[in-house]
């Protein structure tokens, strides 16, 4: 078990949406960083295997199966943690639903909207609520949001998706005002464009990945996990109502690298210096 830096020791963390992706690597990183995790996630047997993976490394980690979308099962998952934990000081907002994303929407109906609003937006507000209601007597606690950037800018195709991201954005900033005279931070992580790893992934679609991005490769959950432990920690203690993007640069370029007019092809070659 490393003690390398202990940021978050004796915190109790709840990440939903845990059982993979983002949502794992950050719930990976609070146990080495000290904190007691608290893994929600959809899928029972995933969450629990990943619950299971963490506890063997001989952290503290425990497996609550939720749907975030349910006022009911979102109770359940707090009352799990305090009577395991008795506790609550991070909550991070990671749940979303993507599996019936992409639609063009005069194809849309009722059902596709309400799910994607449910589980993205109402499911951040249910936790959150849950939290700040145990955090606001002691003074002190932490939510993140987790965004995307279909909050600011637009994907074709995904217009129930880009709604609820832009939606988690406000709620965490209106949360932010409302809860920091109770010692509360609400903070928003917004992640690019990232990939669950290097090599299940198509290489053809990891090449048009890595060429998109300024940084010149694709995102990994591990990426994502530093920054939420700065959020997390008391070295972000003057930063609420913020966001912070991880996303190699892609936010900020005007153009897609396959149209710029001054690509990277044309950059000064600069050679690399050698190993001492």
């Amino acid at each position: 078990m490393s003690t390398e830096s202990q940021k978050l020791e004796g915190k109790v963390a709840i990440i939903t949406g845990a059982g993979q992706g983002i949502g794992l690597a950050i719930a990976r990183r609070y146990a080495r960083e000290g904190a007691k995790v608290v893994l929600a996630d959809i899928n029972a047997e995933r969450v629990e295997a990943a619950a299971d993976a963490i506890a063997s490394e001989g952290y503290d980690a425990l497996a609550v199966p939720t749907d975030v979308a349910s006022s009911d099962e979102v109770d359940r998952l707090f009352d799990r943690t305090l009577e395991t934990f008795d506790d609550v000081d991070i909550m991070v907002n990671n749940a979303a639903y993507t599996a019936d994303a992409i639609r063009h929407v005069l194809e849309a109906d009722e059902a596709w909207w309400d799910r994607m609003i449910d589980v993205n937006l109402k499911g951040h507000f249910l936790c959150s609520l849950r939290a700040a209601r145990i955090m606001a007597p002691k003074r002190s606690g932490v939510i993140i949001a987790t965004s995307s950037g279909g909050a600011t800018k637009s994907h074709r195709g995904m217009v129930p998706y880009d709604a609820s991201k832009g939606g988690i954005e406000a709620l965490a900033r209106a949360l932010a005002l409302d809860l920091a005279p109770y010692g509360i931070r609400v903070v928003t992580l917004v992640p690019g464009l990232i990939a669950p790893n290097r090599t299940d992934v198509p290489q053809e679609l990891l090449d048009a990945t890595d060429a998109t991005v300024p940084l010149q490769r694709a995102g990994l959950p591990e990426d994502l996990a530093g920054p939420a432990v700065f959020l997390a920690s008391d070295d972000a203690a003057y930063v609420t109502g913020a966001k912070l993007v991880v996303d190699g640069g892609v936010l900020a370029q005007q153009r897609s690298p396959q149209v710029e007019r001054f690509p990277v092809s044309s950059f000064p070659v600069v050679p690399e210096r050698e190993a001492a």
